[in-house]
């Protein structure tokens, strides 16, 4: 009786972060430090963004007491998605139009714009009013698909950032514009400025530098655990001798 080694695929599922929704590998909740934030942080998420491995938002939630993730397409008004009643001119949102904060004459980092994408001229009264800011997770596309199913947006005040360096995503995740952030970067950078708290956009950045480095060291160990997969679904193969 001879003795072979019978090379069969072995699936075996890797268990998904009930929390940032990565799988376990690739997960650093618990180095996440908590923050307790004062404007409200809305992020609202494409259903189809299936970037786990990459992807910041409920990472960057995670970090504040007052922040919600909402995955979805469209809602009737800010008030349905927060379950109470909210004036929406009193929320700002990251404006996704073709404006840069370069254009202004400004040495701003964050700047308010009307809806004709001029610099509104009450500019820290305006900032300082903001009760949260809303921030669109997804794809370009999938940002601006949410931006134009949601008409009750317009009645959000539009801000703009204008990053002094460009996202720490590097060539892990082409951003579609040179001052394109990550949804984490972006959280940071609008509530540290909005708060004066340089504190805050520090924690996040370090947070997301360690996300990074976790991503790097898995995909090197095991790619199949980092890959841009389109499903949540994460499955490593392997052979198992019989």
């Amino acid at each position: 009786m001879s003795s072979t080694n019978d090379l069969s695929p072995e699936i075996v599922e890797i268990p998904e972060c009930p929390h940032c929704q990565k799988p376990m590998p690739l997960c650093i909740c618990d180095s996440i430090e908590p923050i307790d934030n004062k404007i409200g942080l809305l992020i609202l998420q494409h259903p189809q963004e299936q970037d786990r491995a990459l992807g910041t938002a409920r990472v960057a939630a995670q970090h504040f007491t007052n922040s919600e993730v909402k995955v979805g397409l469209s809602w009737p008004s800010l008030s349905k998605i927060l379950g109470h009643n909210v004036d929406p001119a009193r929320w700002g949102i990251l404006y996704l139009g073709s404006a840069k904060v370069a254009d202004y004459d400004t040495d701003l980092e964050i700047l308010a714009i009307d809806r004709k994408a001029e610099a509104e001229l009450n500019q820290k009264s305006l900032l300082r009013d903001l009760e949260g800011v809303i921030l669109l997770d997804g794809t370009w596309s999938q940002a601006k698909a949410l931006w134009w199913r949601n008409a009750w947006m317009l009645k959000c005040q539009r801000i703009i950032l204008g990053p002094a360096a460009p996202s720490l995503y590097g060539k892990l995740r082409k951003e579609p514009r040179k001052d394109g952030l990550s949804t984490i970067e972006a959280a940071g950078m609008l509530l540290s400025a909005l708060e004066k708290r340089p504190k805050i956009a520090e924690t996040l950045n370090a947070s997301f530098e360690r996300m990074l480095a976790r991503y790097r060291e898995v995909q090197a160990e095991i790619p199949e655990l980092a890959p841009k997969a389109k499903k949540r679904d994460w499955r490593l193969r392997g052979s198992k001798k019989k």
